[in-house]
């Protein structure tokens, strides 16, 4: 088989998770599958049935109380399995990503590539490994210069040894359901796919960087004022559009893109539900939990020549928990849509 980086990078290159039991993994698929069915189902039923009739204040609210009331009764960290796989907890020091390479470099496939679609970590392991022989350089090195190049300068490896200014103590759920300190782990097996710690002010700077270039091409430059994004318009847009057979566990609107998840602009019925175009995506490790969310703002392409109107247009929004299993995209859009609503207003 050919496995390609856009495989890769989309989740779609057949390569295992933590997961080992590929039955397992199936019987998981099938369940969440169901369940969105059930749900999808229902919402169509719903929007049908109040075709034209837009939901009252009220109704909203008690909807919203109810899925928050839910999910503060739920304790997070106790319902999450995949946290049960031995791989999250590894203590072993890899020198570089080509040897972290011998975890799964044996394994069987799980599906042909390019058939199915399964999240996972070590495809960005094998992904890291292709930047490090591409780019002639340690894959470590080459990202922190991306990291400085972005002026992301709080972002760094999670590295146990090294002294972190500020860095956050990080905290789980035991069997009893009481908070307890997250045990340690080594990270160097998965740098790509969950290995620097960063702030929320250095995420929304990264949000912004992409956000720029994605909305740049759009602008006239005028005078020589508009400088370049750090990624070309095109690149942007195309690792946030939807690739085919992929799907998205934190939004049930979403498809899977480049290293993204994606919410395309749709409605179906007038007065009715409407999707705003977005790109997001969450993050799990042990004893923390976050999400990174764009909402680019709708442009009038009659007033995009006005300066000095000029890029990001939209709402960023980076949420860091230094608690297991939280689940945060959700309420990331509800802030993105309040800010989006004031903007608007105004």
């Amino acid at each position: 088989v050919t496995i390609t980086t856009r495989l890769l990078v989309s989740h779609l290159s057949g390569i295992r998770h933590y997961e080992k039991d590929i039955t397992k993994v199936k019987e998981e698929k099938e369940k969440t599958n169901k369940a969105l069915k059930l749900t999808k189902s229902h919402q169509d039923k719903e929007q049908k049935e109040g075709k034209g009739v837009e939901k009252t204040d009220c109704v909203k609210q008690k909807k919203e109380h109810d899925g928050e009331t839910k999910s503060r009764n739920s304790k997070p960290g106790r319902k999450d399995k995949e946290f049960e796989q031995e791989e999250y907890y590894l203590k072993e020091k890899f020198e570089s990503v080509i040897e972290s390479l011998k975890i799964f470099k044996n394994d069987p496939l799980f599906f042909k590539p390019g058939d199915q679609f399964l999240y996972s970590t070590y495809g960005f392991t094998l992904l890291s490994a292709v930047v490090e022989r591409a780019s002639g350089q340690k894959f470590t090195d080459y990202m922190l210069k991306m990291f400085r190049d972005l002026d992301m300068l709080s972002t760094v490896l999670d590295d146990n040894e090294a002294m972190i200014y500020n860095r956050a103590r990080c905290y789980v759920y035991n069997k009893k359901g009481r908070l307890v300190n997250a045990p340690y782990v080594d990270n160097s097996y998965k740098w790509a796919g969950g290995g620097f710690l960063s702030s929320v002010g250095d995420l929304l700077k990264f949000g912004n960087a992409l956000l720029y270039s994605y909305q740049a091409g759009q602008f006239k430059n005028r005078n020589g004022k508009l400088l370049p994004g750090y990624l070309k318009p095109g690149t942007v847009a195309m690792m946030w559009t939807p690739v085919p057979k992929t799907e998205v566990s934190w939004d049930r609107d979403g498809k899977y893109a480049m290293a993204w998840a994606v919410v395309e602009k749709n409605q179906q019925y007038g007065c009715c539900r409407q999707q705003r175009h977005y790109a997001s995506h969450t993050g799990g490790a042990v004893g923390a939990s976050s999400v990174l969310l764009i909402l680019p703002e709708e442009l009038d392409p009659e007033a995009l020549g006005t300066w000095p109107v000029a890029p990001p247009r939209g709402v960023i929004v980076t949420i860091i928990c230094n608690m297991q299993s939280v689940s945060l995209n959700s309420t990331a859009l509800k802030i993105a849509r309040e800010f989006d609503k004031e903007k608007r207003a105004q």
